[in-house]
């Protein structure tokens, strides 16, 4: 009946026989913004102000319960409101579903979207993201084969709020899966290869209006959908990932398929994105077998200070993006990305990050054959447990 409590990357008490696992953690992302936009998308869509905010501030509980069954309850304090994030629970090993997991969660789609935010490469997911669905309600399984080197999941979500609420005769329901699998796999972990799809069908009988920002979440949205009226969405993805030591190259591409309620037309976007990183001190990007998923850094030498410290583990990185959201006469805009990073891990817990962003944007919130620029100066201090 006794607990051992313990620090394992994050506070852990597990009882003597293995039975209940319970870990308590979190995250703080604090974020400086510095934006440069030009003179015509500040005199059509404003200015967006340098400042800070606290991007993320995360606590959660979890565990295991009997072995076999699993929960989490995860808060978030962001933008002056506490809501949820994940808030669900689980049964492990079910015959031919392996997990079956119900509350509210992200919906099985994408691999930048899967990867925990405290473990993206940049400080915000890039401009395809905002066709990509995130958290709702719902009931899903995932499971994994072939030396789990193969994954696939599938679920039927409720489109809710941030506190996975929702109320109504004709509530939009999605049904989503995904599957990965690693054709190419070492036994360091070190050189392998992801290859991954997900599908979406969407029923929204409302409003279809995306939208984003120049991936920096204090600033302003510059490209946007109006005047959609959508019946339903099929949403398509395709992923791919190579690591070979301290190098890696990720891409992933999305297609919105929009069927229009009468009255509206049709519509087809898309958004892509291709991102390269490197590790001069020669650690590589850690690959979670079975999920599919991205796993955080773990640095050859955490810094500190004196004989015993370490440079902890640079990256550099660049990646181009780009979101079209005009089709049929529907203007929401054209932009494009280049962003510049620099990673420091300084042990797995902590890390400092640094992005520069030059974006161009065509339409959009701007107006219809306008153009024009930006450049943001974005940093970041994470810490995790």
């Amino acid at each position: 009946n006794d607990m051992r409590v313990y620090w394992n990357e994050g506070l852990r008490l597990d009882s003597n026989n293995g039975a209940f696992k319970l870990k308590i953690g979190g995250r703080i992302q604090n974020d400086w913004g510095f934006f440069g936009e030009g003179d015509d998308i500040q005199s059509s869509i404003g200015d967006s102000m340098d400042g800070t905010e606290f991007r993320r501030a995360r606590f959660f509980v979890g565990g295991t319960f009997y072995e076999n069954f699993e929960f989490k309850a995860q808060y978030d304090f962001e933008d002056g409101v506490a809501d949820w994030k994940d808030v669900w629970m689980s049964a492990k090993n079910v015959p031919y579903f392996g997990t079956l997991k119900v509350g509210h969660f992200k919906e099985p789609f994408g691999l930048e979207q899967l990867t925990s935010s405290k473990d993206i490469n940049f400080m915000e997911r890039s401009t395809a993201d905002t066709l990509v669905p995130s958290r709702n309600t719902g009931i899903a399984f995932s499971n994994s084969a072939a030396n789990k080197r193969l994954a696939y999941s599938a679920g039927l979500f409720r489109e809710t709020g941030a506190f996975g609420e929702s109320q109504s005769d004709s509530g939009s329901m999605n049904v989503t899966g995904r599957i990965s699998g690693v054709p190419l796999w070492n036994e360091d972990g070190d050189h392998y290869l992801h290859l991954g799809a997900a599908a979406s069908f969407k029923n929204i009988d409302a409003a279809y209006t995306p939208g984003t920002e120049a991936e920096a979440h204090m600033a302003q949205d510059l490209v946007g959908v109006t005047g959609l009226a959508a019946d339903n969405t099929k949403l398509y993805g395709a992923e791919v990932a190579y690591v070979r030591g301290p190098f890696s190259a990720q891409s992933e591409y999305i297609l919105a398929d929009i069927d229009a309620l009468s009255g509206s037309k049709d519509a087809t976007f898309d958004a892509y994105y291709l991102m390269g990183s490197y590790f001069i001190t020669g650690e590589h990007r850690r690959y979670k077998l079975g999920s599919g998923v991205f796993d955080k850094i773990r640095p050859k030498r955490n810094f500190g200070f004196g004989e015993d410290g370490g440079p902890g583990a640079w990256e550099l990185l660049i990646r181009y993006s780009q979101i079209d959201l005009e089709d049929s006469g529907y203007t929401g805009g054209e932009l494009t990305d280049l962003t510049l990073g620099v990673n420091w891990h300084l042990n797995p817990n902590m890390k400092v990050m640094l992005n520069y962003i030059h974006g161009e944007l065509e339409d959009g919130l701007l107006g219809v054959g306008e153009e024009d620029d930006i450049d943001y100066i974005m940093t970041r201090f994470q810490v995790t447990w």
